[in-house]
């Protein structure tokens, strides 16, 4: 898959690099002999999608358990028994850092030296973005001495958590102010695959992100509400998905997650590992959602079967006997989906203002998941979402004084909007709201969004991971990385009592 995604990323490049009239034969235009911040934007905004398009789905869905490891096969069988290991991330460490990460220090350092404070915003907003996903994943991480191999430091000290989020934020809200001060028409154009460089979208995708790590913090003694009810006030978030969607249906210009896993590109496998788990499945059905036809594929005989967790070596079928993802060749990649965002604003209305206005941003969360899946996965035009969030619908949101009574709803129709959509969110979430709860195989109720423990799990109890173990490559090299001691240790701001 590593080498899928490097042709993948020059593959996008290429087709960003015009000819000139008089262009000398022998000079290839897919390999340009100059970058520019256009062309470095490029880059890493399809390595960004590349890693959370591809393995991020992969592993993310295992965990939030929207998918589980076919019969006949045992690919993912580490990654669905919780027996992940230190070399496991190597590739996506790698790639973030110095793929995604250099390439928009490249733009940052073009555009603040030609004065283009649009596209400076640009490279900020992704930044925090990657640093945030990766602080997420590995919890403490290289920062303030990260990317600086040119000055001689390989070995950068990993910062803490808790001093990033507060640093990307200040960072965030600089590049804003530098904008408005003397507002520049961003020169990275249409390089830029998310907005075509719309900085009015570039700022709502910025408060939408600090919503988020705001919300990250809601179990820790860094929660602010004065901030979050600023953000609320203003009002000025994303109003449609925050996607990538530059692929088309030729081998290795795929979506990452169709060409690496789905395909008989890549590692030749085809689609073989991947099956619906009882989980989301359940959920769905359960409730009479609608959206258990566009997240999952049918089987061969036209059914969306599913088994529990973990329990494919207890069947002899294979794959095509049962419901799998949904995603084709030209899916996009979402960073964030509008529904992710009315989510969050519901979630910091019930948490910050006391629920006041939180139906209707929930309401309209389930509606944009719909609206979602009927564009990009195939969902019924004609399926309604007020069917199921209006008077006495499954999904009718019933407030509530209890803030983790009335969250609960939030964040498990955040879930069932997730799958294939941002999944690698869907597990950050439930890491740090605990919903889904994970609850011993046979005490769950699907109906309500449940999930067990994988059948082969290799942790004791209901314990499933909550980290990734720093890549061995980083260990091995850099004597100021400490690896953790187990994948459950916690995430700086996973702090909620369990």
């Amino acid at each position: 898959m590593k080498n899928l995604n490097k042709i993948f990323i020059v593959l996008l490049l290429g087709i960003f690099v015009s000819c000139d009239e008089k262009l000398d034969i022998n000079t290839d235009p897919n390999y340009p002999g100059e970058i520019n911040a256009g062309l470095a934007l490029t880059s890493a905004e399809a390595t960004l999608v590349s890693v959370t398009g591809a393995e991020l789905t992969n592993y993310g869905g295992f965990l939030a358990q929207y998918h589980t490891q076919a019969p006949s096969a045992s690919q993912y069988e580490n990654i669905d028994s919780y027996n992940v290991n230190i070399t496991y991330a190597n590739a996506l460490w790698t790639q973030l850092y110095a793929g995604t990460l250099t390439d928009l220090q490249y733009v940052t350092t073009q555009s603040e030296a030609a004065g283009d404070t649009g596209s400076a915003l640009i490279a900020e907003a992704l930044r925090a973005y990657t640093f945030q996903l990766l602080v997420d994943l590995f919890g403490d991480v290289p920062y303030s001495e990260a990317l600086q191999g040119n000055s001689g430091n390989i070995t950068p000290v990993a910062d803490s958590g808790a001093d990033i989020y507060a640093d990307l934020i200040e960072k965030l809200d600089a590049a804003v102010a530098a904008y408005e001060a003397n507002p520049t028409e961003a020169e990275v154009g249409a390089q830029d695959i998310i907005y075509s460089a719309d900085i009015d979208s570039w700022i709502q995708f910025i408060n939408t992100l600090k919503l988020k790590m705001y919300l990250r913090m809601a179990y820790t003694s860094q929660a602010n509400a004065t901030a979050v009810n600023a953000l609320l006030t203003e009002g000025n978030f994303i109003t449609a998905d925050a996607k990538f969607d530059n692929f088309v249906s030729s081998t290795n210009k795929t979506n990452p997650f169709y060409g690496s896993y789905l395909s008989n590109a890549g590692d030749g496998l085809g689609d073989v590992n991947h099956v619906a788990s009882n989980s989301l499945h359940d959920f769905y059905t359960e409730n009479g959602d609608p959206r258990l036809q566009a997240v999952f594929r049918a089987s061969l005989t036209g059914t969306y079967a599913s088994i529990p967790q973990g329990t494919g070596n207890t069947y002899n079928n294979t794959a095509t006997a049962y419901a799998r993802p949904n995603i084709g060749d030209t899916t996009p990649v979402f960073l964030i989906s509008l529904a992710e965002s009315d989510f969050l604003q519901a979630e910091a209305l019930i948490r910050y203002s006391g629920g006041t206005g939180a139906k209707e941003k929930y309401d309209a969360g389930v509606a944009a998941s719909f609206a979602t899946y009927q564009t990009y996965f195939g969902l019924d035009g004609t399926a309604s979402a007020t069917d199921f969030t209006g008077a006495g619908g499954a999904y009718e949101y019933v407030a509530s004084s209890d803030v983790e009574t009335a969250v609960r709803q939030v964040i498990i129709q955040k879930w069932a909007a997730l799958p294939y959509v941002n999944t690698i969110e869907a597990f950050i979430e439930s890491t740090r709201t605990k919903f889904p709860e994970v609850v011993e195989a046979g005490t769950q109720d699907y109906s309500i969004g449940n999930r067990i423990p994988s059948d082969i799990s290799v942790l004791t109890g209901v314990n499933v991971p909550s980290i990734l173990y720093y890549p061995a490559d980083e260990v091995n090299r850099n004597p100021n990385i400490t690896q953790h001691t187990a994948l459950t240790q916690n995430v700086w701001w996973d702090q909620k009592p369990e």
